[in-house]
């Protein structure tokens, strides 16, 4: 049985937080929104990431990357307390700062924290040690990012969902998109498990699978899913003060004393299946940042698929231009969580034709046919 028909100002597929921060985004501008997912919103990388409020190692990506992250960095504090005051849930948002401890392109993050107006101090071990008592006492010096910020994803996600209901959102939940609408004019909605969804705007921000639904289009984009092995210690609070990272692992104390631990990077498809071998890896890795983990007892292992951008890591947040109405929000690799806010900002800036929060053209679809 079809399911009646379902009218809306904008449809956004995909209700990962790129999704939801799009979602809110539409709507607080004026937009009726519904917001269809597969599942449940938020529960493949969304839930499944860090939430370290930054990229790892942001000066070894381009421009575009770190005016994106700049623009969330500046907003996610703010942004936080309103979605928290809409749901009541709290995303713990915590600028614990973050400590890089091994590195070999020092001068590049020098120039880059100059460039683009970032604090950044060198410690020496004597430093160390009072910033970080349980760091592993080889390490002699770091990199120290003051401002850096964290949140906890699982808790934003609960949150932002939340937020939506209140700010009005349609969210329609295991429902699969199977194919786009369209006409003479341009895009005109979505067919559904459940229905046909009709719509003037469409923005998919379906994360790895979002290239799927473009292939009707005979548009091939470079995402692809790539999988994400993490570790959760049930530690005790204090035990480390800062986010961590050193040779691409990273510790992440929340305000419980839990410590996560991450992440690989594996191109393995769609399997999202846990391995022995990278938990061991993981927690080896740990111990060598901090020793102090041995004694406590690993609680949680876990995995996600990013989806992963061949474009440097930039993004893709742009309209179809050979399909008028229709637009993408996707390809963040490991930084959904940091520039959520501003590819929202950004994709209705561009749907509202008002004047960008950065140069649009960085985020283009080519429409190279396959």
């Amino acid at each position: 049985m079809v399911a009646e028909a379902i009218v809306a100002d904008c449809i956004v597929v995909g209700g990962g937080l790129i999704g939801m921060f799009t979602a809110r985004e539409l709507a607080l501008s004026g937009m009726t929104v519904t917001l269809i997912d597969r599942n449940q919103c938020g529960q493949e990388s969304s839930w499944s990431g860090g939430g370290i409020l930054s990229p790892l190692y942001p000066w070894r990506y381009p421009e575009p990357v770190t005016r994106l992250a700049a623009w969330s960095q500046s907003h996610f504090q703010n942004l936080t307390a309103e979605i928290m005051q809409d749901s009541g849930i709290d995303p713990e948002w915590s600028q614990n700062g973050m400590l890089l401890v091994s590195m070999e392109d020092e001068l590049e993050a020098e120039r880059w924290a100059a460039q683009f107006g970032y604090e950044m101090h060198n410690l020496m071990k004597s430093e160390l040690t009072q910033y970080e008592p349980a760091l592993e006492k080889h390490f002699q010096r770091a990199l120290y990012f003051p401002d850096i910020a964290q949140i906890r994803s699982p808790r934003l996600v609960k949150s932002i969902k939340k937020s939506l209901v209140v700010r009005g959102v349609d969210i329609k939940e295991n429902t699969s998109v199977s194919k786009l609408l369209i006409d003479q004019r341009g895009i005109s909605g979505v067919v559904t498990n459940h229905g046909h969804y009709y719509a003037d705007k469409v923005v998919l921000c379906g994360g790895a699978w979002t290239g799927q639904l473009l292939a009707e289009l005979e548009l091939q984009l470079d995402v692809e899913p790539v999988r994400g092995q993490m570790l959760m210690y049930k530690a005790r609070p204090g035990l480390i003060q800062h986010l961590l990272l050193s040779d691409n692992v990273y510790l992440i104390p929340r305000r419980d004393g839990r410590v996560l631990t991450g992440s690989t990077i594996e191109y393995v498809g769609y399997d999202k299946m846990p391995t022995e071998q990278a938990a061991d890896m993981l927690h080896k890795n740990a111990r060598q940042l901090v020793p102090a983990l041995e004694k406590f007892p690993i609680e949680m292992q876990w995995t996600g698929l990013r989806p992963g951008s061949k474009n440097q890591g930039i993004p893709y947040v742009s309209e179809i231009l050979s399909t008028p109405g229709l637009y993408v929000n996707a390809g963040h690799f490991r930084n959904g969580v940091v520039l959520a806010p501003a590819s929202a900002k950004l994709i209705a800036d561009i749907i509202f034709q008002r004047p960008p929060i950065v140069e649009p053209s960085w985020y283009q679809v080519s429409e190279t046919v396959t």
